[in-house]
């Protein structure tokens, strides 16, 4: 059994990064050699010095919707929270949510946000949560930047001054619930710079949802149901990473949705174009069919995210790197410092 609390760790509370830095890429930078185990620490910007002529960067472009929406139910007074996860292809208009205070809203139940310019009509449940249509005038994604929010996971309590910071510089496709945080770290120099020297980028999409980051509640590990979430690979991604791979290059994943997106591609040993929805899951016994190697940051205890980089670098070696990020003092979470996995 694939026990849970074998990926549990102690984490100081104020180690929990409740703001970006000023500068993007001024974060620090763990390089763990998943071979040797061997950790070094650096800064984000020295990531340049990692890369090689010829490796692939693998990007994902999603770029994070204000998903959070708070309103009143019609004929009532108490305040609601809405969170969109996901658009359904059921019908127009149509997301999966999740709604607070659930237990008051059955199917049938209408929410008003800014004063009736958007209201939410409650049409069916879901494991996660709710099916909701929205009705509105005019465009959703322009009603939507006006009246919602970006949705900061629960372990941030600070106010995000600048919501551009919860999105990377290279976020294009709008569509995500959460950022893709590795991404953060990047600045549009450094990229630039990455490009000189000769490592090929190549753009992937998974529209993040929420469900990625929560931790799992099952002892048994493999009784924990991941979310589904869209992703997309074009023509042009394909095609670069099947190259690399015939050509043993190296190719380097910026953060755990991009894993998450080359790996749920794979057909037959090669990267197939194509779009979906991909609810894979990555944890130790996993063989890797695209990633060589990671960059990432500190993900919580219990997650998907730490059974994914356990399965890339090893259990043991993964937490005794924790442990050595704590003792150093690393920022942690999705706006704390980061990890590159070689």
């Amino acid at each position: 059994m694939l026990k849970t609390s074998d990926f549990d760790y102690d984490l100081p509370e104020e180690l929990i990064a409740q703001h970006p830095l000023d500068q993007r890429s001024a974060s620090r930078l763990m390089v763990l050699d998943k071979d040797t185990g061997k950790v070094t620490h650096h800064h984000f910007y020295d990531i340049l010095d990692e890369l090689s002529a010829g490796d692939v960067l693998v990007l994902n472009t999603t770029k994070v919707i204000p998903a959070r929406l708070i309103g009143q139910k019609v004929g009532g007074t108490a305040a609601v929270e809405v969170l969109l996860l996901k658009r359904s292809t059921a019908r127009p208009d149509c997301w999966e949510c999740l709604v607070r205070p659930g237990k008051r809203l059955k199917p049938g139940a209408r929410i008003s946000f800014g004063d009736g310019r958007l209201e939410a009509e409650i049409v069916g449940m879901t494991d996660a949560g709710r099916l909701v249509v929205f009705h509105y005038e005019g465009i959703f994604e322009e009603v939507l930047a006006e009246l919602g929010t970006m949705p900061l996971p629960p372990y941030i309590h600070e106010k995000l001054e600048e919501p551009n910071r919860y999105q990377t510089v290279y976020a294009r496709q709008s569509g995500s619930a959460a950022a893709p945080t590795a991404g953060l770290h990047m600045t549009g120099d450094l990229l630039a710079a990455i490009k000189a020297k000769g490592v090929d980028i190549c753009e992937v999409l998974l529209h993040v949802g929420l469900g990625t980051f929560q931790p799992v509640k099952e002892e048994d590990a493999m009784a924990h149901q991941m979310h589904s979430e869209f992703y997309e690979v074009t023509d042009e991604a394909a095609d670069q990473l099947n190259r690399a791979k015939s050509e043993g290059r190296r190719i380097i994943c910026l953060g755990t949705t991009s894993v998450r997106t080359v790996e749920s591609a794979v057909e037959a040993g090669k990267v197939k174009a194509g779009q979906g929805w991909t609810n894979i899951f990555i944890y130790p016994g996993y063989t890797f069919q695209v990633t060589d190697a990671l960059i990432t940051n500190f993900h919580l205890p219990k997650s998907t995210l730490l059974m994914l980089v356990s399965a890339l670098a090893g259990r043991e070696t993964i937490l005794k790197a924790y442990e050595e990020a704590v003792a150093e003092r690393y920022r942690f979470f999705s706006f704390g410092d980061a990890m590159f996995i070689r």
